[in-house]
């Protein structure tokens, strides 16, 4: 692979802009180097030197006598800091579609890696993985091998490669990955039938749910001669060490908070140092047991949970590495400590440093999306100035400053009066509203305005031109439509006298849903313009809504995509649109998505992968409707915190996955649905349980939803030191909002 060097012009502008100073051509001394969205930096006397432009460095390795980078543009390899190679042979690559006026040109990336880890004691061994495979090297990764994954559910989030004893003593080349729902899975790749096999037992679930709350990091260290493997979880705050003779996981941590996250392991001489929102922390641990074969090894004499959770306070703030720190411009993401600059930890790799300030977004707008509340209103109550004017007094009443309004509805009707040519060639017009008169009314209350736009269900578009836009159908060549089976009697006509005899018909049973291909430039240029006239004319923030691929019907494998380019894929698809409509739009973008992919880090059956799309956007709206949940799901007593718990957890589950990038502002249900839960525990404090867990995960906000109009259940908003009107749930036991909002007396 040709050596690659840095950019010179780009490297002079970058650190004239941020007043960093310029490398020198070979570095003088083992320094400490950190990574941020821009690049890799030599850190030494309070200074940051830029050694090499990349986009988010997010890990860095010392692996023998070479310097490996994880970056957003694959991994990077250096033995002097001064040349970089790439490393990224053999993994896949995504295709980013990128329109250009009437041409279009194409970005190929390497896919998103998730992590990487070196042998122990082979550094030429690595591992990595993207979001659904794992891949291995044997030669410093120079090539990589697939090595697949554990069962079919997408979002590996963590790898680890080391040696461990078979049942005979032996040892063997043993990976590790962590995904977001089944636990741990291990491998032994040289196997002849080599296969991936779970471990659960001993990693802490959530209440109600079957399978382990997902592991962030895994990490293989040896001191002394001894081997151990360590493992944290994302959303709550717990450390493991594995227990390899009865493969299961042995709690030697526990956090005093119910959320929280223990992130990027770097075992030091004398503990474990990881990062956690607000700090970089360091919790002592007694050395590992001296190394045994499987077939004799005893379980881990690690306290057990009751003991760890009562030593939970040894965790403390690792402030002289933060400090170390400070001089690093941009958004700092990983770091890398030589021995002589450690104070005694040995050689430290830390990662998912953003967590040191969780209350600081990168996306550009998100200071103006933040912190808004409001209600969803039908575009045909707000038509008349009357029905405009009953809507913001209730939005008054209850203290809430924001209106969601479709602007192009779920059938694809324009529901404005549009100017702009290509909105008006394209699209129809429903019933709607006047811009400029309501956005007037609305600036009049101090309402933030946003539009709602769907964006690829869209019956209108699918139709225009014989279907050259839609969603198409392989099999019966038309515009694709989902359907399911439904058997119906049919009453037959019997002579008379005689018994009539009923018989059954199976037919097709369409959905009430129409789909445009969400990889054509042309349907994604019709959905900006739109955005850039409602932002020209007064809107506030636009929401793209059906931001996603078709999901349902018994013929959802006839579809085809005829405007896919080579290369590309779901996530892609998606990403080229929002890297569009960022470049184009110069206001606050939100998206929605559905409660599970803002729950697990997952997504691929839809294509919303919250990693991949916060890059671009600067709020994510997931739907944590509880009626939409499984009904058990956080039901355990009391039943009637569920509405809490869901939005408490999840509003903090997904701001970790889409690593801050963006404000997360939930959709909050104010709407009875037939389900066993609602039948049991709907009423206005159900309503507002949501509102208070949005409050106290994250405070940056939340909507309503009623698809009716209907906001008879409401209750005025509770600011940030309301007291909660109900007993105390017990996620929440702690007297502040944690970490990314406002901090509460609460």
């Amino acid at each position: 692979m040709k050596p690659i060097r840095r950019p010179i012009l780009l490297t002079l502008l970058f650190c004239s802009l941020h007043g960093v100073a310029l490398a020198a051509p070979a570095p003088s001394g083992i320094p400490v180097l950190a990574g941020t969205d821009a690049g890799v930096f030599r850190v030494a006397d309070g200074r940051a030197t830029m050694l090499r432009e990349a986009r988010e460095v997010r890990k860095i390795l010392k692996a023998g006598d070479r310097w490996l980078f994880l970056t957003g543009s694959g991994i990077l390899e250096s033995r002097d800091l001064v040349v970089f190679e790439e490393r990224n042979e053999g993994l896949p690559v995504k295709v980013v579609k990128v329109p250009d006026q009437a041409s279009k040109r194409f970005v190929r990336e390497i896919q998103e890696l998730k992590d990487l880890e070196a042998h122990p004691d082979n550094p030429d061994i690595l591992v990595t993985a993207t979001r659904d495979a794992v891949f291995l090297s044997r030669d410093g990764g120079r090539t990589w091998k697939n090595e697949g994954m554990s069962a079919a559910t997408a979002g590996v989030k963590a790898v680890s490669v080391l040696d461990l004893p078979d049942p005979t003593g032996a040892n063997r080349l043993t990976i590790f990955m962590s995904h977001p729902i089944y636990g741990v899975s291990w491998k032994r790749p040289d196997e002849a039938k080599s296969a991936w096999r779970d471990i659960v037992s001993g990693l802490e679930k959530m209440p109600t749910i079957k399978w382990p709350d997902e592991v962030a990091d895994i990490v293989a260290t040896r001191r002394d001669g001894v081997l151990e493997v360590l493992a944290s979880q994302t959303f709550i705050p717990r450390l493991y060490r594995l227990d390899w003779a009865s493969l299961s996981f042995v709690p030697v941590w526990s956090g005093t908070d119910a959320l929280g996250t223990v992130e990027g392991l770097a075992r030091g001489a004398n503990g474990v140092v990881f990062s956690g929102p607000g700090a970089v922390r360091e919790l002592g641990l007694p050395p590992p047991a001296p190394a045994q074969s499987a077939a004799a090894q005893q379980p881990s004499t690690a306290p057990t949970y009751s003991q760890a959770r009562a030593a939970r306070a040894e965790a403390s703030p690792a402030t002289d590495l933060s400090a170390a720190l400070a001089g690093v411009p941009g958004q700092l993401l990983s770091a890398w400590f030589p021995a002589s600059k450690s104070r005694g930890r040995g050689e430290l790799s830390l990662s998912e440093l953003w967590l040191l300030n969780p209350e600081k977004r990168v996306s550009p707008y998100a200071a103006r999306a933040s912190g808004r509340k409001g209600n969803y209103l039908p575009v045909h109550q707000v038509t008349t100035p009357a029905g405009l004017d009953r809507h913001i007094k209730t939005l008054v009443d209850n203290g809430l400053d924001t209106i969601v309004v479709d602007m192009k509805d779920d059938y694809g009707f324009l529901r404005y009066n549009a100017a702009d040519p290509l909105v008006t060639r394209l699209g129809k017009t429903g019933k709607g509203i006047d811009v400029e008169a309501f956005v007037k009314r609305a600036k009049e209350s101090g309402i933030y305005l946003v539009a709602r736009i769907v964006v690829f269900k869209d019956r209108e578009l699918a139709r225009h031109g014989g279907g050259k836009y839609a969603v198409w159908d392989r099999r019966e060549n038309k515009a694709w439509q989902g359907f399911e089976y439904e058997t119906r009697k049919i009453e037959a006509t019997a002579p008379a006298g005689a018994d009539a005899k009923n018989e059954t018909e199976t037919v097709r049973k369409y959905y009430d849903e129409f789909w445009v291909d969400p990889y054509s430039e042309a349907v994604w240029e019709y959905n900006v313009a739109i955005s850039k006239e409602l932002i020209a004319r007064g809107f506030d923030e636009i929401q793209f809504d059906y931001i996603r691929f078709p999901t349902d019907g018994k013929n959802l494998g006839d579809t085809q995509y005829r405007w896919q380019d080579q290369g590309m894929d779901k996530e892609s698809a998606l990403m080229s649109f929002l890297s569009y409509a960022r470049r184009e739009i110069a206001a606050p973008i939100s998206i929605d998505i559905y409660g599970a992919n803002g729950w697990y880090r997952t997504g691929a059956r839809t294509g919303q992968d919250v990693e991949l799309l916060a890059r671009y956007v600067d709020a994510i709206c997931p739907m944590f409707y509880p009626s939409h949940f499984e009904q058990g799901f956080l039901a355990q007593e009391p039943a009637q915190d569920r509405p809490y718990r869901i939005f408490y957890h999840g509003s903090y589950r997904n701001a970790i996955i889409a690593r801050n990038h963006v404000v997360v502002r939930p959709w909050a249900q104010a709407f009875y649905l037939n389900v066993s839960y609602d039948r049991a525990w709907y009423s206005p404090d159900y309503v507002q349980r949501q509102a208070f867990g949005a409050r106290d995960s994250l405070g940056q906000g939340y909507t309503y939803w009623n698809n009716s109009g209907r906001y008879g259940d409401l209750r005025p908003d509770a600011g940030p030191l309301a007291p909660y009107p109900w007993p105390a749930p017990a996620e929440s036991p702690a007297p502040a909002i944690p970490f990314f909002g406002e901090r509460s007396a609460r």
